[in-house]
């Protein structure tokens, strides 16, 4: 892997945490992900399956974790399963772990091959009362083809059918959304990386320039800083393209006079950073720009002074929604009568500011959580605000990354350029 090791330590306590929460005699089992197909022999690069990850810091294909706490065998109540390699596989594809490599990444002791895993599994099972497996549970998840987890739950349910079976997202969820000292470590270096990234932009973005080009340059900034590259697709919108919210074809020329909108963030030991700056391609903002841009970062700060423990995301965006009429009714986009007659469940400011404000970031971009919980000390959050106006081919949004405390937001990306006249400032250099 391009990034340097974490340490057993994170992941042995993620794994005491998690077995916690269990019920009595109960088995818990999380698997990889699938390398997936693309077309003839072609297959996409390998994303560990970010639970397994959590628990384990095993980032290869084909592993198993199996955890049982109350196994009568102290040896057995964790067992992680790693693929054998063999003299093709490594004249092929390169070194696997080691038995020796995967108990000195995990801290679990029992080590086994991943073809072992069944005959393993058959001995303890009836042991167990309760089977805790794993699947994909996101509000905004559209899963169409049929995963590792789905295939290996039928099956349990086909061999053991009388076992009690129980999910373990919502545990995963509950542990994940609270970062300990070491993975705000992890994110906060994800954020220097995308730091650096945008620094390398503000050097090179100029009329003429292709908005690809702009995301090529990034590419080469992450891998040079050992990211395996960007957490997500990244967005790289100029002129009318910054109104579209999730625009990924990046294949415009900058022009003169125009903005550009740069979605991105390096993901850093599989954990992620998002962050949206939006600048002027000739280096200066034209008055208008400026004064929208001013709006955004006006709703920006206040909505991060909000990221505190005891709101909810219900409260805090029903906050943001209030700054943003505000605002545009400065900008002149909206009147102050028209919101006074608006209907409060067709909030007129959603035409210029549609989307949600925060969301979760850890080992996923929109990292897992209940939505209902109150925001606790430990939870990473962007704050995105923006304002999309078509007809005058302006979209502006911004956006950074914030660790809740118990003393206040912390943002993670303050090193990173925002205001206006910083941003002139190290275009013209």
């Amino acid at each position: 892997m391009k990034y340097q090791p974490i340490g057993q330590e994170l992941f042995i306590r993620h794994r005491q945490n998690f077995a916690r929460q269990l019920k009595p005699s109960s088995i818990a089992i999380f698997h990889s992900n699938d390398i997936m197909p693309t077309n003839a022999d072609g297959t996409t690069p390998f994303r560990q399956n970010s639970d397994l990850f959590y628990l384990s810091g095993v980032d290869q294909e084909e592993s198993v974790l199996l955890l049982f706490p109350d196994a009568k065998a102290e040896k057995l109540q964790e067992i992680l399963f790693v693929r054998e390699t063999n003299s093709h596989i490594l004249t092929w594809e390169g070194y696997k772990l080691t038995k020796e490599q995967a108990r000195e990444t995990s801290g679990v002791q029992t080590v086994f091959w991943t073809h072992q895993f069944e005959q393993i599994l058959h001995s303890l099972i009836f042991e167990a009362e309760h089977v805790y497996l794993n699947t994909n549970e996101h509000l905004r998840a559209v899963v169409e083809v049929e995963t590792r987890d789905a295939r290996f739950i039928r099956k349990m349910k086909e061999q053991y059918p009388l076992h009690k079976y129980e999910r373990s997202a919502p545990i995963m969820h509950r542990l994940r959304a609270i970062k300990s000292e070491r993975e705000v470590e992890l994110i906060q270096q994800a954020c220097q990386i995308t730091g650096k990234g945008f620094r390398r932009l503000l050097g090179f973005i100029k009329p003429g320039v292709m908005e690809y080009e702009i995301e090529a340059e990034l590419y080469h900034e992450f891998l040079r800083n050992r990211s395996r590259g960007p957490a997500y697709e990244p967005i790289i919108a100029s002129g009318k393209n910054a109104c579209i919210l999730h625009y990924t074809d990046n294949s415009r020329e900058c022009e003169d006079g125009d903005l550009v909108l740069m979605d991105f963030g390096a993901e850093y030991a599989n954990y992620a950073s998002d962050l949206t700056r939006t600048i002027p391609v000739n280096g200066t903002f034209t008055a208008r720009q400026r004064e929208v841009y001013t709006s955004v970062l006006t709703v920006m700060k206040a909505a991060t002074r909000m990221l505190v423990p005891g709101n909810t995301l219900n409260q805090y965006h029903q906050f943001v929604g209030t700054l943003m009429e505000n605002e545009l009714i400065k900008l002149g986009l909206l009147s102050e009568s028209d919101v006074r007659q608006q209907n409060p469940e067709q909030p007129l400011y959603k035409k210029y500011f549609m989307h949600g404000t925060s969301h979760h970031l850890g080992l996923d971009v929109h990292d897992v959580a209940d939505k209902y919980r109150a925001f606790e000390a430990g939870m990473v959050f962007t704050c995105e605000p923006g304002i999309y106006i078509p007809e005058e081919g302006i979209g502006i949004r911004l956006e950074n990354d914030v660790l809740i405390t118990s003393n206040g937001p912390k943002d993670l990306m303050d090193h990173i350029p925002i205001e206006p006249d910083e941003i002139e400032e190290l275009m013209r250099r």
